[in-house]
């Protein structure tokens, strides 16, 4: 797919990330996230990154379309790379949020629980003192 392709046309013409970032414009983060699968470019950036490769934005997308010149078509899987990859973020997010709160729970019960003993040893040692 995309990120493979990239990596593929990059190391092929002998370019860095930071090399293939400067001519685009971006951050070498920015590619890295590309690389890696983490992010996509917008539908003018791929068009930005194929003039770069001497390539068309289909074979960089990985899908043979038999006219390029159908934006919409681009757009639409940009789209749908965005919105998966939307989802698996926020299934982290989900995850780390519950983790937290189990944490939180366990750490507050382990608390008043220990809490609730020195005021019952408080109270003891109080009637103690004042019946002797």
């Amino acid at each position: 797919m995309f990120k493979e392709n990239l990596q593929i046309l990059r190391k092929q013409k002998r370019m860095s990330q930071g090399a293939l970032a400067q001519q685009l414009n971006v951050v070498r983060q920015t590619i890295s996230k590309w690389e890696k699968g983490l992010s996509v470019p917008d539908a003018n950036m791929l068009m930005q990154i194929a003039d770069v490769f001497d390539t068309s934005v289909s074979e960089l997308l990985g899908v043979r379309i038999e006219q390029e010149d159908n934006v919409n078509e681009i757009a639409a899987q940009l789209a749908l790379l965005n919105e998966q990859l939307a989802h698996k973020a926020g299934i982290h997010k989900k995850v780390f949020t519950i983790v937290i709160a189990i944490i939180f729970m366990c750490a507050f019960a382990a608390i008043y629980l220990r809490w609730n003993e020195l005021w019952r040893d408080f109270g003891r040692n109080l009637y103690y003192f004042l019946n002797q």
